[in-house]
């Protein structure tokens, strides 16, 4: 029922920047967590950041103090600032809500690090 597309995903060159957007159609409840996880060829998918409807967040360490993670509720959007990017950071980029007892997926964009 709940539907997410994913945005802003592309080449930049180590030490730029990029944001990702995810907006959620069809809620209908305002309380839930959208977060961001990624999966780089030959990995396990990662969480990177999340947010909760109040506005705490999680960070994984290895993006802590370059990527800032936030919502806009009237919206149903969440957004992923990412500064100072790293080859390491190349993967496919997954947003998720999960609300209620239920998670939901985008289908994916692609962040590729590159000189």
């Amino acid at each position: 029922q709940v539907q997410l597309v994913e945005s802003g995903g592309g080449l930049v060159q180590p030490g730029g920047s990029l944001r990702l957007s995810c907006t959620a159609s069809r809620i209908i409840f305002n309380i839930y967590t959208m977060g961001w996880y990624r999966q780089a060829p030959g990995k396990q998918r990662e969480l990177v950041a999340d947010i909760t409807s109040g506005g705490s967040t999680n960070y994984a360490d290895s993006v802590k103090g370059r990527f800032t993670i936030s919502r806009d509720n009237a919206k149903n959007t969440v957004y992923l600032q990412m500064n100072n990017l790293e080859p390491e950071d190349t993967a496919v980029y997954y947003c998720n809500l999960f609300r209620r007892d239920s998670n939901f997926w985008g289908r994916g964009t692609q962040v590729t690090v590159s000189s």
